[in-house]
């Protein structure tokens, strides 16, 4: 503890940093720099998924740039891999983008605003995270319809909050900054339609549009068994997932006790008062399900629980999870790979960043494969993009800064990058000038991938 450098030598540091990699230095990217296609480093992304989903995860990407930009994070990681940096590795989301924010319910019962989407975490450059979130900014503005001007000028609101407010938690006592919570999210118009949907989005909710009674009628069996008047004794049918397809579907057999086998495992990642809790619900049926962009393909289990009665649902997602897209290009990221738990990563690293963690966050193991265990749509919304216009674009990109500097300020060091990045605008504005560079070419990407798919698609018959 006596050898710990102090804050005031660690911001010294930062500054030192700017020798590394000058901070307007941070504009330089060059496509022609690329010696990987595209399509090849999404293809090889894809090995060791589903084969029947990996076709519908490319139509999902070709919808939009920005649909396109949130399942190429292993296209942007290689990018970024091409240009210098400052060296300064902290914990990060490694999916930073607008749609990477949302609501949902603390161990309080309480809503939380906060990054919400972890898979790619991964301890690297801190600047990868701001120039993702910066580059979706853009690219979200634009698919929402607002002017180029106000998509950079958004971008150059959320850069100045993120570096404010790194200059403040740089000067925290560090109790402040592990509490720090923002309290104006209902004055930001975007974020108090999210925390209205969220509202709603409660476990009965999801009881009600992911199951249905089984069968029509009452069938007389032990289980569950009541006598009428008539004295017939008669069973009220067990809720089952519905079958939605291609995004809901009924496991049933070996599968299924697999999966609910596996939350033997699951249950010795929680601490001992949650896995009490979990005890006292019951396995009632499971679902494999279709999530997100980037992660359509992985295996992605429910399995719905009942613990006081029917009333009182439980939904676990078990979602598989694999390397960081980032892993290829950080240092020593390969060698831990082999021994490092993937759910395991991903849980480390959302518990450092978020000021509330799911209470029933853990991971366990099927199959050789690794997953993360989190509840399903529990008081969970996140924006739609189509509120992403004028006004909104920039209460939402200044909050975006706000989010992701207190979360690099909690897993990280805030007095290191405060030095970083100073009090000029330098670092904005070089950050600004890549995102709109990468959001260009993000547009062409896109346009090769949608290219692509026409010439694999086979015709249909007339």
């Amino acid at each position: 503890m006596t050898d710990l450098v102090s804050a005031k030598e660690r911001f010294a540091l930062g500054q030192e940093r700017r020798k590394q990699m000058r901070r307007m230095g941070h504009k330089a990217w060059n496509v022609k720099d690329r010696r990987e296609n595209p399509l090849q480093l999404l293809d090889a992304s894809t090995k060791g998924r589903v084969p029947a989903l990996v076709a519908l995860k490319n139509e999902l990407m070709s919808a939009s740039p920005f649909a396109y930009f949130r399942g190429a994070v292993p296209v942007m990681a290689y990018d970024f891999s091409l240009v210098g940096n400052t060296g300064i590795c902290n914990q990060l989301c490694g999916d930073a983008h607008v749609r990477n924010l949302g609501a949902f319910a603390g161990p309080d019962g309480r809503l939380e605003f906060d990054i919400n989407d972890f898979d790619e975490t991964i301890v690297a450059p801190f600047e990868w995270d701001v120039k993702r979130m910066a580059t979706s900014l853009v690219l979200a503005g634009r698919t929402a319809g607002a002017k180029n001007l106000q998509c950079r000028d958004a971008a150059a609101v959320f850069l100045a909050r993120y570096r404010m407010m790194m200059a403040s938690f740089a000067r925290m006592p560090v109790l402040e900054v592990a509490r720090y919570k923002v309290h104006r999210l209902g004055s930001v118009s975007p974020v108090a339609g999210i925390m209205q949907m969220a509202e709603r989005a409660t476990p009965m909710h999801t009881l009600l549009a992911l199951t249905e009674v089984e069968g029509a009628a009452p069938t007389a069996t032990k289980k569950g068994a009541k006598k009428t008047k008539k004295g017939a004794v008669v069973v009220r049918p067990e809720r089952v997932f519905k079958t939605i397809p291609p995004n809901l579907t009924r496991v049933k057999g070996a599968l299924a006790e697999q999966v609910v086998g596996s939350l033997a495992m699951y249950a010795e990642s929680l601490q001992p008062q949650r896995k009490h809790f979990l005890e006292q619900y019951r396995p009632v049926d499971v679902a494999f399900k279709v999530v997100g962009t980037g992660s359509v393909g992985l295996r992605d289990y429910c399995i719905y629980m009942e613990g006081n009665g029917r009333k009182d649902p439980l939904f676990l997602q078990i979602k598989e999870e694999v390397a960081s897209g980032y892993a290829p290009y950080v240092a020593g990221a390969r060698g831990r790979k082999a021994k490092q738990h993937q759910g395991e990563r991903v849980v480390r690293g959302e518990q450092a960043m978020q000021l509330q963690s799911d209470p029933f966050l853990g991971w366990t193991t099927m199959d050789g494969r690794d997953y993360l265990v989190r509840q399903l749509n529990d008081h969970k919304a996140s924006i739609q993009l189509e509120d992403l216009k004028a006004a909104g674009l920039m209460e939402y990109a200044a909050l975006c800064g706000e989010l992701l500097a207190r979360g690099h300020a909690r897993a990280g060091d805030s007095a290191m990058i405060s030095g970083y990045l100073g009090t000029s605008t330098r670092f904005d504005d070089a950050v600004g000038a890549f995102a709109e560079i990468y959001a260009d070419q993000t547009e062409v990407d896109w346009k090769q991938l949608v290219r692509s798919l026409k010439k694999t698609r086979k015709p249909t018959a007339k």
